[in-house]
């Protein structure tokens, strides 16, 4: 008989009855049991030799199903979770080949480590995740991906808590941190590939009273979108390429940290991107390479900052710059100055809306006439989770559709994420309210007056459209 193994979820207590060590190494699954018997399933090419000597180390008497090899060793992870012994026999994926090749360690338990950390990320990029988190506490060691905007728990053998430290300092060996450090902070960058695709591991080490922390922020090959496919309304995008036919002028983006600005920028500088203009960015990192685009990183540690970056692109003949955030009073006012000078500059703030972004760099010191003169555009945005296709249902008002949850969805009913947005260009009105201090809600009526939709709206229109539910549009907005 043969098992579909995605639609079956082994209990905990028959997992208990096969040791995670037997599981792997003869590369079998169990799947019901009883106080004689245990139900096990087999690869298909399974040696009949093998039953004997399994039934012998495991105690029980066995009866046998099948399924390919392949889904065995992904049921076996999916069930016991990430474990040191598993990942030692694990027939992988695809391999993890370092960039920096006299960094592999070999021999003994670091080469069982190092599989392990492979396979750590393997699995993390298997459920799509942006960051692997990895916490020591005093009772276990938790192992997270963020996925989707969320943090998920990964399942992970309890096995691997004593590895804890070992796996810590083979990812600080990889990003060429110091092993012997575990007091201060530390940071530092990995280049992998991992069947055939080529990643950047941003690695973030912090010390806590249990132990050392990591954080790994996975960059891969960023294939850049056009405007009409980040999910903006047909409106924005419209009042957006307006904007960028300007010569001169500046383009604020504002939202929270994972709000999707950079996404949105790299968007909006691959149209500009035409090769008869001179692109400059400054960034705090730069997580995607564009060609034919100056980037440059800051560099704290060497007083290397937006500001004097800033200063040292105008001299290079820019017609486009690229400011990833203004932190300060002396980066916004020289970017302010240069859009004011002929330059077409993009930027982005913190702040809750986009009305708040001119209020904000008035409150930063920035006079409210160059303000008024030197802004063109605005942009706030989120991101929301999209529902996923195979399991959504409609909800009982028939109004919108509710996540459920399946195999394909890893149970979270949601799958990727589409940006909700509000956007509105200056006019006389709005440079008026400027000039004259009004707060952003004064700004906000002004836009409502000419029907500029908010990030609540348009997040609503996405429910009525059955793309994402309203349950997630209230955790956003």
């Amino acid at each position: 008989m043969t098992v579909d193994l995605k639609k079956t979820r082994v209990p905990k207590e028959v997992l208990g009855r096969v040791p995670v060590r037997v599981a792997a190494h003869y590369g079998v699954l169990p799947l019901s049991a009883t106080d004689a018997s245990l139900t096990l399933c087999v690869p298909e090419d399974f040696d009949a030799k093998l039953k004997e000597e399994l039934r012998v180390i495991l105690g029980k008497e066995l009866e046998i199903q099948f399924a390919p090899k392949a889904a065995i060793f992904d049921a076996i992870r999916e069930n016991y979770g990430v474990a040191d012994d598993i990942i030692a026999k694990l027939a992988p994926k695809g391999a993890v080949v370092y960039a920096d090749e006299a960094e592999e360690l070999h021999g003994g338990q670091d080469a069982t480590v190092s599989k392990l950390v492979n396979e750590l990320i393997l699995d993390a990029l298997s459920h799509r995740a942006t960051d692997i988190h990895l916490e020591p506490f005093e009772d276990r060691f938790s192992i997270r991906y963020r996925v989707d905007g969320l943090l998920r728990e990964a399942r992970i053998s309890a096995q691997a808590r004593p590895l804890a430290q070992s796996i810590v300092s083979r990812i600080k060996i990889m990003a060429h941190l110091d092993i012997g450090e575990k007091r201060l902070p530390q940071d530092g960058r990995i280049k992998v590939r991992a069947s055939a695709q080529e990643l950047d591991l941003r690695v973030s080490v912090l010390p806590s009273a249990c132990g050392e922390a990591v954080v790994i922020r996975i960059l891969g090959s960023i294939d850049l979108l056009s405007l009409d496919r980040l999910g903006f309304s047909p409106d924005s995008v419209r009042v957006i390429r307006g904007a960028l036919t300007k010569p001169h002028g500046i383009v604020l983006l504002t939202g929270p940290t994972g709000s999707g600005k950079t996404t949105t920028l790299y968007s909006i500088l691959k149209e500009l991107n035409t090769g008869d203009r001179k692109i400059i960015t400054i960034e705090d990192p730069v997580e995607y390479r564009m060609p034919g685009v100056l980037q440059m990183q800051v560099k704290p540690q060497i007083d290397f900052t937006f500001a004097k970056a800033l200063r040292s692109m105008l001299r290079h003949d820019p017609d486009i710059l690229m400011v990833g955030e203004i932190r300060d009073t002396e980066t916004a006012e020289i970017a302010i100055r240069s859009a004011l000078t002929g330059h077409l500059v993009f930027s982005t703030l913190h702040t809750n809306d986009a009305a708040s972004a001119l209020t904000r760099l008035t409150e930063m010191g920035i006079a409210p006439y160059l303000v008024a003169s030197a802004a063109e555009l605005v942009i706030a945005q989120r991101l929301v989770r999209t529902l996923c296709g195979a399991c959504k249902r409609r909800g009982e008002d028939k109004k919108g559709f509710e996540p459920v949850g399946c195999d394909e969805c890893r149970g979270s009913g949601y799958k990727g994420r589409e940006a909700i947005e509000e956007t509105f260009h200056m006019d006389d009105e709005i440079r008026s309210l400027v000039l004259a201090g009004a707060p952003s809600s004064r700004i906000n009526e002004t836009l409502r007056a000419r029907g500029v939709r908010f990030l609540k709206e348009r997040g609503l229109e996405k429910v009525t459209d059955g793309i994402t539910s309203l349950s997630e549009i209230g955790r956003v907005c």
